[in-house]
């Protein structure tokens, strides 16, 4: 049996976090005494580590308190309603994870905290889970290559699914096929020019698109 690994991204792929990450932004800025910054751009960094998106945001700030106000404030929203995964989703999941050669992971910018209430939150069975706590910032293949490592799935057998163009370039830079999502928060177009071997346009064909995939 030919084990294969398909890695998702979580935020703007699996879930839908992006009421919770610009409110959160909001209220770092607020902090600061700065206006909060275009939702656009708070969008465009999503993938990115925390700190990493800080320093493009607000480069010239001390982002020390900045970061400790996003924490927090995600911290109540998630308490209080985890973000929500996209239609389709959970259906897809369960259906990839019914084939014993599949193997599902997740390679996520955020904290291991966050990973965990998200894993809490909504029952993800992973054979992998990679986070910004243990790896450099996305759009470096660490992730990639520790999750190939902990499943022993060959590069060719693997699939990172992402809505982001980091999520892209860290596939390309790890040698594995980039699955772009058009559901997410960057546009398909940037993903396409980011690296994105093959696009898919709903949750619903992300099973049927993976087994081509693999199948090629």
């Amino acid at each position: 049996m030919t084990l294969r690994l398909a890695l998702f991204d979580l935020d703007g792929t699996l879930v839908d976090s992006q009421g919770h990450i610009v409110a959160s932004m909001n209220a770092a800025f607020a902090a600061a005494g700065r206006a909060a910054p275009d939702r656009e751009a708070v969008l465009g960094c999503i993938g990115l580590s925390l700190p990493l998106v800080f320093e493009r945001l607000a480069p010239e700030a001390d982002h020390a308190d900045m970061l400790a106000a996003y924490k927090a404030h995600y911290a109540a929203a998630r308490a209080k309603a985890p973000a929500p995964t996209f239609p389709g989703i959970k259906a897809a999941l369960d259906t990839l994870g019914a084939e014993p050669e599949i193997l599902i992971g997740i390679a996520t910018g955020a904290s291991r905290r966050g990973l965990r209430a998200m894993i809490d939150a909504h029952g993800f069975r992973l054979g992998t889970a990679q986070c910004a706590d243990d790896h450099p910032s996305k759009p470096h293949p660490s992730m990639i290559q520790t999750a190939l490592a902990e499943t022993s799935v060959a590069p060719e057998h693997a699939v990172m699914i992402g809505d982001s163009t980091f999520d892209m370039q860290m596939a390309r830079d790890a040698g594995i096929f980039a699955l772009g999502v058009a559901w997410g928060y960057h546009p398909p177009e940037h993903l396409r020019a980011a690296g994105a071997q093959a696009m898919v346009e709903t949750p619903a064909a992300l099973v049927d698109a993976l087994h081509q995939i693999w199948e090629s």
